[in-house]
């Protein structure tokens, strides 16, 4: 596995990131991964995509947004807007050619902020439990009005022991930035994976998703007893047999 490098953003943050060059030519898109909400690059399905990459000479770019991970920052500041020009800065400063973006979760909402940003380089999209607007979707009014009063919100996490925080600039910043009102001007392929069982991104966000993007070729595949994570191994075999099909 290449070493953790760092990426330095115009205001002093350091991105961490992990980047396995294309071995040789004619060796199609690089692969960029893009992690789901409080995760980083040392996850499951992203490690799963660089070992992937590197076994077939692919290039494939991991990392870590400010606040998370390896990155310094605080969590806290993080938002949609900050963490896509991290994506974008990254993706400028090491990849040369194409690029299919690969979004799990959060990181799906992530993908189609940084997708419209990149032009003729973007080739593909694979959403894992993609999860766009879920700062509206995914609370209620009693916690948008916390939120917007300016509070942090502290869910359960059903992942760990602390509780998720939801910082309110973070609230705020998505709610500007939600996708599934209107048509999302995105044209390459679109792959969506969702898990039957997901109880955190209900399988109707794909398949609105699926119908908001502008592409003729969205594919959305419904996994029975799917959870959110889809870190199985026969997820991840479906995830790097749909990665390796669309690029």
């Amino acid at each position: 596995m290449p070493e953790t490098r760092f990426h330095a953003m115009p205001d002093g943050r350091r991105i961490a990131f992990r980047h396995s060059p294309a071995s040789g030519p004619g060796s199609g898109p690089a692969i960029v991964f893009l992690p789901g909400y409080m995760s980083d690059m040392a996850g499951s399905k992203a490690t799963a995509l660089l070992a992937w990459a590197e076994a077939e000479r692919r290039e494939c770019l991991l990392l870590d947004y400010s606040g998370c991970g390896e990155s310094g920052g605080d969590f806290a500041d993080g938002t949609l807007a900050r963490w896509a020009e991290e994506v974008l800065a990254l993706i400028e400063a090491e990849v040369r050619g194409e690029v299919v973006l690969v979004g799990s979760s959060m990181g799906g909402w992530l993908m189609l902020l940084a997708a419209q940003q990149l032009g003729s380089k973007l080739v593909g999209l694979v959403g894992i439990a993609a999860a766009p607007d879920f700062t509206d979707w995914g609370y209620d009014d009693a916690q948008k009005a916390q939120l917007s009063n300016g509070e942090t919100l502290f869910t359960e996490n059903a992942y760990g022991y602390d509780p998720t925080p939801t910082h309110p600039g973070f609230w705020s910043d998505g709610q500007d930035r939600r996708q599934l009102e209107s048509e999302i001007a995105i044209d390459c392929p679109v792959r969506l994976l969702h898990g039957q069982e997901d109880t955190d991104v209900p399988p109707k966000i794909s398949l609105r998703l699926a119908e908001a993007l502008r592409s003729q070729d969205v594919q959305v595949t419904l996994i029975k007893g799917g959870d959110h994570r889809l870190s199985r191994d026969s997820d991840i075999a479906l995830l790097l047999r749909t990665v390796a099909a669309l690029a």
